[in-house]
């Protein structure tokens, strides 16, 4: 489990309006929310938060959040950018409360290199790369690791064969691929004929003779 800290404001003022004037001093308007408790606005220094962005993985990644003197433990469950501008426009925390359970979604670290790309020249296809969990928040892993080593050409991994750690429960589908190896393809140029068809000779046409 990865953890970062970040300072915050409680703020009272809400509403669009007093958001897009929060923007242009510099801070960021936010909400924290968690089990049984009313969600609180804060302003967070927009240049922190950057900094703060660009160096954690977002979903697994416990935020201390520094907020009037107290601090509270919590995950960042949504980032809104602006669509046009490189501004942030919002983000929301859900708090962690200790010994309570959260759905997150880590990342899957493929290991090895599978069998039908080295020996066969396949190509390994990586169809799913995240897989949503429920895990108490102490144990959140930064990823989990997926061995393909063992897969051959036509062979695919599923959500059912991942290996997780003790304490953590799959809730993304079993049935869903995450990762097959396909058939390498073959170049036209490579391809015999249809039907074992001789190829055609070009022969040049015999001069006509003299009238």
């Amino acid at each position: 489990m990865s953890t970062a800290a970040l300072s915050a404001t409680a703020r009272a003022d809400t509403g669009k309006g007093a958001a897009r004037a929060m923007r242009r001093a510099g801070k960021v308007p936010a909400v924290i929310y968690g089990h049984a408790r009313e969600a609180q606005s804060l302003a967070l220094d927009t240049r922190e938060l950057e900094r703060l962005l660009d160096r954690i993985a977002v979903e697994t990644t416990v935020v201390e959040l520094a907020i009037d003197g107290g601090t509270k433990r919590a995950l960042i469950r949504e980032v809104q950018k602006h669509p046009f501008k490189k501004q942030l426009i919002h983000v929301d925390f859900q708090e962690i409360v200790a010994g309570e359970k959260m759905t997150v979604d880590i990342p899957l670290k493929f290991v090895g290199q599978p069998e039908g790309v080295r020996v066969g020249g396949g190509i390994l296809d990586i169809q799913n790369d995240h897989v949503k969990i429920s895990v108490d928040p102490a144990n959140i892993p930064n990823a989990i690791d997926v061995d393909i080593a063992k897969l051959g050409i036509g062979q695919s991994m599923h959500v059912s064969d991942i290996a997780v750690p003790a304490g953590i429960t799959l809730l993304t589908d079993g049935g869903v691929t995450i990762a097959i190896v396909q058939a390498p393809k073959v170049s036209e140029e490579a391809a015999p004929a249809e039907g074992g068809a001789e190829p055609e000779v070009l022969r040049a046409k015999k001069p006509a003779d003299d009238k």
